[in-house]
C-alpha cells in the first residue's frame, strides 16, 4: 500500500580534515564532493533537509504544500479506497465480532491474470477471498481498480466497495450476504 521515508540509521562518518591516514596533521583535506554529506564538529553526519538544499532563485525557495491537508484533494484516491475497505470491516465486525477475529482484509490495484481475463472476455473479479493456512488467517482481498471501474460517483464507490466486503465475507462464513448486513444492497 503505502511507504514511509524514514532514517534507515545509515550515516556516514568522513575523517577529521585535520589528521591524515597516519594520524599526523597535514593539510586540510579537500572539500567532499558534491551530494555527500559533511561531518559535523562531533563526528556526527550533518544533512542538510530538502529545501535548504533546493536551488533558491531569486530568494523566493519553496512555497509551500501543493496541497493542504485540510482540503479533500490531500488524500489520493488509494487512501480514500483503503478507508473505505477499513471502515466496511470495521462495520462487520461491529456487528458479528468473534467470528472475524484474525480475518485480513487486503487491496490489490488488479487482479492476476487480468490480461488473461480480457482475453478471454470474462469479467474481472472484484476481490478474492483466500481461506486460512497453517501460517496465516483468512484474507479477503478486493481489487481497487475493478471496483473503480464499475462507479461513477464517490457515493456509489462507497457503496460498492461495503458490498464486495459483505460478499467475500459472508462466503467465508458460509452465510447469505443478506443476513450478515442489514443494509446490503439497500442503498441504491
Amino acid at each position: 500500500m503505502q511507504s514511509s521515508h524514514h532514517d534507515s540509521g545509515f550515516t556516514v562518518r568522513l575523517a577529521d580534515p585535520g589528521t591524515g591516514a597516519s594520524g599526523v596533521d597535514s593539510a586540510p583535506a579537500a572539500a567532499p564532493p558534491a551530494g555527500m554529506p559533511l561531518a559535523g564538529p562531533t563526528g556526527a553526519v550533518q544533512r542538510k533537509s530538502f529545501r535548504q538544499r533546493r536551488r533558491n532563485r531569486h530568494g523566493r525557495g519553496l512555497r509551500g504544500e501543493l496541497m493542504l491537508p485540510t482540503l479533500p484533494g490531500y488524500r489520493t484516491r488509494s487512501d480514500r479506497f483503503d478507508d473505505y475497505v477499513l471502515d466496511s470491516a470495521q462495520r462487520l465486525h461491529d456487528i458479528w465480532g468473534k467470528p472475524l477475529d484474525g480475518v485480513r482484509f487486503a487491496v490489490d490495484e488488479i487482479p492476476p491474470g487480468l490480461e488473461q481475463l480480457v482475453a478471454d472476455r470474462t469479467p474481472a473479479p472484484m476481490g478474492v477471498f483466500t481461506a486460512a493456512t497453517a501460517e496465516e488467517g483468512p484474507v479477503i482481498t478486493l481489487y481497487r481498480r475493478v471496483v473503480e471501474q464499475a462507479c461513477a460517483t464517490r457515493d456509489e464507490l462507497q457503496d460498492l466497495v461495503h458490498d464486495v466486503v459483505v460478499e467475500y465475507t459472508a462466503e467465508m462464513l458460509g452465510v447469505p450476504p443478506e443476513s450478515l448486513d442489514p443494509v446490503y444492497r439497500r442503498r441504491y
